[in-house]
C-alpha cells in the first residue's frame, strides 16, 4: 500500500544555487533522497507561503535535489580551479611558508551566468500554489522552517496528519551570546511550537535531547516523544584516505561565527608561531563568514605573525573537504558549544586526527580524540605543537551512517524501509 507524505522542501529550495551545503543543508538533502527512494511512498514536496504549505512540482523538485547533490559532493574536480583555490594548493604543498595568506572575501553573491536566476526562479513559481495538499499521513520538517508560529503544524494536526520535526540544536536558547540579537526569542518560539504541535521530535545526539527535555521542562511543557539519532555520513567520508604533505597544516571546518571559538584559535596559532618561527604548522579555516567574525578578520587580516601561516576558504564541496581532511595533521574543533559536529565525526571516520574542545557532545561523538577545555589555552599550544612534531595517529572510530539513521527513523515513524 503506498502512503502520501509531505516533505517540507522550503530550506532546499532556498539553497537551490548554493555550491556548497551547511551542515543543516546536508540533512536536508539527505532526507529529501531517501523519501524519494521509497518504493511505497508517494512523496508530496511542499513549501511555506503565507503561513500555509503549498504543493511544490515533484518533477522539478526531484530535479533540484539531483543538481544539489552532484554540485555539493562532487563538483570541485569536475570544474576549474578558482585563483584563490589554486593558491590555496600551492601554499599547502610547499615546504616553505608562503609570503601571503590566501583568504577569500566576505562573500555576496557568486558569479553566476547571465539569466540563470531568473531562470531558476521562473521554474520554481511553475509551482502548483494552487493545488490542494493530497490527503497524507506524514510530515517531515528537518529544516526549521515555518515553525514561528503554530498554524501550520496545528493545521496537519487537525487533519490528522502525523507531525515529524527535526530539531538540529537549542543554542540560540541556551547560549544567545553566540546569536544574533533577537535569534533566542525566535528560537524559542520555534521550539515552543514544535513541542506543542509536533507529534514526536527527532534530534541529532543525546546532548541535543537533553537540553530539549530540559527546556520543556522550564516551560512546563510536556514534550512528545523525543527520538535522538545520530546522523550519518556521505560516502565520500566513510573510506579512510591517507595523504601527506610536505609541511603539516590543520584544518578546521565550518562558519566563521563567534561559537566556533576561532578567535582564541588564532591567537594560539600566534603563539605556536612564536615558539615554533618558520617550524608552525599552516591552519585553513574552511567555511563561511557569519555572525561576529569581526576578531577573526582582524586576525586573519592584519596579523603579520599568522600571514602567509593561516589561510581562508569558502564553498568546498565534500570531495575537496576529504582531501584536504586526509592531507592534514589533524583537525581542530575548538567550539564553545555543537549541537552535532558534523565535520569533527567526518574526519575520524577519514582516519584523520582530531583536536576537539572538551564539551558535551564531543564527549558523546568522538569520546577517543584529544579534547581539551575550549578555554585552556595553553593544553592547546602544548598539543599543537606536540602534533606538529610527532604526528598524531587517530583512534579506531565506527562511523555513523545514513542507513542506520534512516531505519531508526522509520521504525519510530512507522515507514517500511
Amino acid at each position: 500500500m503506498t502512503r502520501s507524505v509531505l516533505f517540507d522542501a522550503s530550506r532546499l529550495l532556498s539553497r537551490v544555487e548554493r555550491t556548497a551545503p551547511t551542515g543543516v543543508d546536508r540533512v536536508c538533502l539527505a532526507y529529501a533522497e531517501w523519501l524519494l527512494s521509497l518504493p511505497d511512498v508517494q512523496v508530496t514536496p511542499v513549501r511555506g507561503r503565507n503561513d500555509q504549505l503549498v504543493v511544490v512540482d515533484e518533477a522539478w523538485f526531484r530535479e533540484c535535489v539531483a543538481t544539489l547533490r552532484s554540485r555539493w559532493t562532487g563538483a570541485f574536480f569536475e570544474r576549474s580551479l578558482t585563483e584563490d583555490e589554486m593558491r590555496l594548493m600551492t601554499a599547502l604543498s610547499s615546504d616553505t611558508k608562503a609570503a601571503d595568506s590566501v583568504i577569500g572575501k566576505p562573500p555576496t553573491d557568486p558569479a553566476r551566468p547571465p539569466g540563470r536566476r531568473r531562470r531558476v526562479w521562473k521554474q520554481f513559481f511553475r509551482s502548483q500554489w494552487i493545488q490542494k495538499l493530497p490527503d497524507s499521513t506524514l510530515y517531515f520538517n528537518v529544516g526549521h522552517t515555518g515553525l514561528g508560529d503554530d498554524r501550520i503544524l496545528g493545521e496537519l494536526r487537525d487533519r490528522g496528519i502525523e507531525r515529524i520535526v527535526f530539531l538540529h540544536d537549542l543554542i540560540p536558547i541556551t547560549h544567545p551570546e553566540f546569536c544574533r540579537p533577537g535569534d533566542r526569542d525566535k528560537h524559542r518560539q520555534r521550539v515552543l511550537n514544535t513541542l506543542n504541535t509536533a507529534s514526536r521530535i527527532v534530534v541529532n545526539s543525546r546532548y541535543t535531547a537533553d537540553e530539549l527535555a530540559a527546556f520543556a521542562a522550564r516551560e512546563g511543557v510536556t514534550p512528545p516523544p523525543i527520538h535522538a539519532v545520530h546522523l550519518g555520513l556521505e560516502p565520500t567520508f566513510l573510506t579512510p584516505l591517507t595523504a601527506a604533505t610536505p609541511r603539516p597544516y590543520f584544518v578546521h571546518i565550518g562558519t566563521i561565527e563567534a561559537r566556533k571559538n576561532l578567535a582564541f584559535l588564532l591567537s594560539i596559532w600566534r603563539r605556536l608561531y612564536e615558539r615554533m618561527g618558520d617550524a608552525a604548522p599552516q591552519l585553513v579555516l574552511v567555511g563561511r563568514y557569519g555572525w561576529e567574525n569581526e576578531a577573526v578578520l582582524d586576525h586573519l587580516e592584519r596579523s603579520p605573525a599568522l600571514r602567509g601561516l593561516v589561510h581562508q576558504a569558502s564553498d568546498l564541496p565534500d570531495s575537496a573537504l576529504a582531501t584536504l581532511m586526509a592531507s592534514a595533521r589533524a583537525l581542530v574543533a575548538p567550539s564553545s558549544v555543537e549541537g552535532f559536529d558534523l565535520p569533527a565525526v567526518e574526519a575520524s571516520a577519514l582516519g584523520v586526527a582530531l583536536i576537539a574542545s572538551d564539551i558535551p557532545v564531543h564527549r558523546e561523538l568522538v569520546p577517543d580524540a584529544q579534547l581539551i577545555d575550549p578555554l585552556d589555552g595553553l593544553g592547546w599550544l602544548d598539543a599543537l605543537e606536540t602534533a606538529t612534531r610527532h604526528p598524531p595517529k587517530a583512534t579506531p572510530f565506527s562511523a555513523p551512517t545514513w542507513e542506520r539513521h534512516f531505519a531508526e527513523v522509520a521504525r519510530r515513524v512507522g515507514l517500511s524501509q
